[in-house]
């Protein structure tokens, strides 16, 4: 499979404007030999934004799925290009307001997912089942963001039968209790034409690149699983974004990665034959869960609200 990840700088509730950007760069992924693009969370309506919305605000900013515009906007993309799509948007279902990812093609909505564990808004209720599913002959899961930091939920996914993860983020550059995390100046981003090392320097650091890489290739190497991780260049709200989105293989390594501070887009060509060679694939075969089940699947009280949104607070 030739894989694309995307990154691009969304504009906040705007979604004629973000699924242009995204029809654009499936364009040029289509056109560069992909066979399916994979777009940030919550990229068709921007993310960070939506902390400060009312209920009645998110509301209006959601939308069915799969009967919503914005999914048919998808679906008419991907058929124009005849090329699988995966983006995400705001998912209402009743009352219920969800974090949601789709996968979609030429003839609909092949996969959904709603994040298990959103925080961005006191609104968004948790999805509450893992999602693999079937896409040009491989198996496929999605875990969005947070997912992806809790080590359970991509061993549970890779244990379903899914041999790439799908990994759409907005993350990076905001304060944490990790030495060296932290927003980084307005001031880098305003000249990064003019003075591009310095910002490259900021992104590929502690705040950016170098906190991704503490975890991002352990999720592949520990599950023997390619990762396709997407995030954001530039501003999403009032967060600016420092993009890395990059294609990991199982044993941990970084196939392609975005290094533009422009919307743009990298491909990579995956095979399976790595999957089965992999470290992971072998040590899930070694696994003896009778020693460890009763204490992962023990009683837990969740929190995910990062040291960020409590500042904001």
């Amino acid at each position: 499979m030739n894989l694309a990840v995307a990154q691009f700088q969304p504009k906040d509730g705007d979604k004629t404007y973000n699924l242009s950007v995204i029809r654009n760069l499936t364009k040029k992924a289509k056109e560069e030999g992909a066979d399916v693009i994979s777009f940030h969370e919550m990229s068709i309506t921007a993310y960070t934004f939506t902390k400060d919305l009312t209920f009645d605000e998110i509301s209006e900013l959601a939308e069915e799925v799969p009967n919503g515009s914005s999914t048919n906007a998808l679906i008419n993309i991907s058929k124009e290009f005849d090329i699988p799509i995966l983006a995400g948007l705001v998912e209402k279902e009743n009352k219920h307001i969800y974090n949601t990812y789709i996968c979609v093609d030429k003839k609909g909505v092949v996969a959904k997912f709603r994040k298990i564990h959103p925080f961005i808004s006191k609104h968004m209720s948790a999805g509450n089942e893992y999602c693999v599913f079937d896409l040009l002959g491989w198996k496929c899961g999605i875990l969005i963001c947070y997912d992806n930091n809790v080590v359970e939920n991509v061993r549970a996914t890779s244990l379903l039968g899914a041999e790439l993860i799908f990994a759409p983020h907005v993350t990076g550059c905001t304060p944490s209790a990790m030495p060296g995390r932290d927003y980084v100046d307005d001031k880098l981003w305003q000249n990064r034409e003019t003075d591009p090392v310095a910002l490259r320097l900021e992104f590929d650091g502690p705040k950016g690149r170098r906190w991704l890489m503490r975890w991002l290739p352990a999720r592949a190497y520990d599950n023997g699983v390619f990762y396709a991780f997407t995030n954001p260049i530039g501003y999403d709200g009032e967060h600016l974004k420092n993009g890395n989105s990059m294609i990991l293989d199982p044993y941990g390594e970084v196939l392609s990665e975005i290094k533009s501070f422009d919307d743009a887009i990298t491909i990579a060509k995956i095979n399976k034959e790595k999957i089965e060679l992999s470290g992971g694939h072998r040590y899930k075969k070694a696994r003896r869960p009778e020693l460890y089940k009763n204490i992962i699947g023990a009683n837990h009280t969740p929190d995910t609200t990062p040291v960020w949104l409590n500042d904001d607070k």
